[in-house]
C-alpha cells in the first residue's frame, strides 16, 4: 500500500479556532480569583488555571525531531522548555499530570515540576519518569484511580483509561528513566481520563489519547471535553462512533475541544500543523467528529496556541 504524501492543511478548519477567549489578560498570571482558563501548547498539554493555583497536564515542550527520536536518544531541552513556560506566564504550578508517559507526554514533565515548584502526579510509570529526572519523592504523587484530589479550588479525579491502537511502545515503566534515553524507554504507563472539576461548578475531561475503556466513565460529568485525536484518523468508522460515545455522550459535554493533531515533532518556535498522512488523518477525524457533534447538538472546536480561552463561556452553569 502507497502511503499518502503531505499533511492536511489546517486552513481548511480557520473557522473552528474558535474556543471562546478569556476575559483574563493574554499574557502573565491570571488575576486571583479570577474564572478558570485553559491554554493549549500543543499535543495534550494544557494549562488550567484560575489565578491562584495552576495545573498543568504533560508539559512537553522540548518536541525533538523524528530523526532523533527515531534513532537516537532523547532528553528534555531547557531553553525550550523556558520559553514555552515564558510564553505561557507560568512561574509556579500546584500539579504536572501526564495523561500517560510516552515522550510527547512525559519527556519534560520532571524538568518542569522542579522548575515550577510543582508534583508530579499519575501512576507508578510517571513516578519513575520523574525520579529518573531526579524528583525527590516528596514531590511524586501516585495516585488512586477514582479517588477525587484537591489542589486549590480545583479537583482532579484520574479514570483509567487506554491508549488509542496502535501502541507502538505499551507497557508499564519499572525503573527510573534517566535521560538522555531511547524513546522506546518511554512505555506508555497507565493512560488516564483526566476529569477537572472547579469549586465555581464548572467541569471538564481531558482525554489525552484517542483511546478508552468501555464503560469507565459512566457516572461521571464534565460540561467540555478536552480530546485527544492522534491515530484517530486511521481507525475504523465504527471505532470512532465508539471513542464519542464513550467520552464525550459518557460525561454528557456540552462543548468539545480537539487536542493532540498537531505535529509534535515540530518546535513550538513554529506555528503547529497538523501530523503527516503517513501517521494520522485529520480530515477523516473532523469529517467524522464534525457528523457526531452536530447530530448531538455539541460545539465541536480546535484550541488556538498559547490564547487562554474560556471553554466555558456562554455555557449554563449547572
Amino acid at each position: 500500500m502507497r502511503l499518502k504524501p503531505g499533511r492536511p492543511d489546517l486552513q481548511r478548519y480557520a473557522a473552528r479556532f474558535d474556543v471562546p477567549a478569556s476575559e483574563e489578560p493574554e499574557h502573565g498570571p491570571a488575576r486571583p480569583g479570577a474564572r478558570p482558563t485553559i491554554t493549549f501548547a500543543g499535543v495534550s498539554t494544557l494549562l488550567i488555571d484560575d489565578g491562584e493555583t495552576a495545573l498543568l497536564t504533560d508539559g512537553y515542550f522540548s518536541r525533538p525531531g523524528l530523526l532523533r527520536v527515531g534513532l537516537g536518544r532523547v532528553a528534555p531541552n531547557p531553553r525550550r522548555i523556558d520559553a514555552a513556560l515564558g510564553r505561557l506566564g507560568v512561574n509556579r504550578l500546584a500539579v504536572v499530570a501526564p495523561v500517560h508517559t510516552h515522550i510527547d507526554h512525559a519527556l519534560d514533565s520532571a524538568v518542569v515540576a522542579q522548575r515550577t515548584g510543582a508534583v508530579l502526579a499519575g501512576g507508578a510509570s510517571a513516578a519513575y519518569v520523574g525520579l529518573g529526572g531526579g524528583l525527590p519523592q516528596d514531590r511524586l504523587h501516585q495516585v488512586e484511580p477514582g479517588r477525587p484530589q484537591s489542589w486549590g479550588a480545583f479537583t482532579l479525579t484520574w479514570v483509567e483509561s487506554a491508549h488509542c491502537p496502535p501502541d507502538r511502545f505499551p507497557g508499564a515503566i519499572t525503573a527510573p528513566v534517566v535521560p538522555p534515553a531511547r524513546a522506546t524507554a518511554y512505555r506508555c504507563g497507565e493512560a488516564w481520563s483526566l476529569l477537572v472539576a472547579h469549586a465555581r461548578g464548572r467541569t471538564a475531561l481531558v482525554q489525552g489519547s484517542a483511546g478508552f475503556v468501555p464503560g469507565a466513565l459512566a457516572g461521571h460529568r464534565a460540561e467540555v471535553a478536552y480530546l485527544g485525536v492522534g491515530q484517530l484518523g486511521v481507525q475504523p468508522e465504527s471505532y470512532l462512533e465508539d471513542y464519542w460515545t464513550e467520552t464525550v455522550r459518557a460525561v454528557g459535554a456540552r462543548r468539545v475541544v480537539l487536542t493532540h493533531w498537531d505535529d509534535f515533532f515540530r518546535s513550538l518556535e513554529h506555528p503547529l500543523r497538523a501530523l503527516p498522512y503517513a501517521g494520522d488523518d485529520l480530515h477523516v477525524t473532523m469529517a467524522a467528529l464534525g457528523r457526531l457533534a452536530a447530530e448531538d447538538g455539541v460545539a465541536l472546536h480546535l484550541p488556538t496556541a498559547f490564547r487562554r480561552e474560556d471553554p466555558w463561556a456562554d455555557l449554563p452553569s449547572d
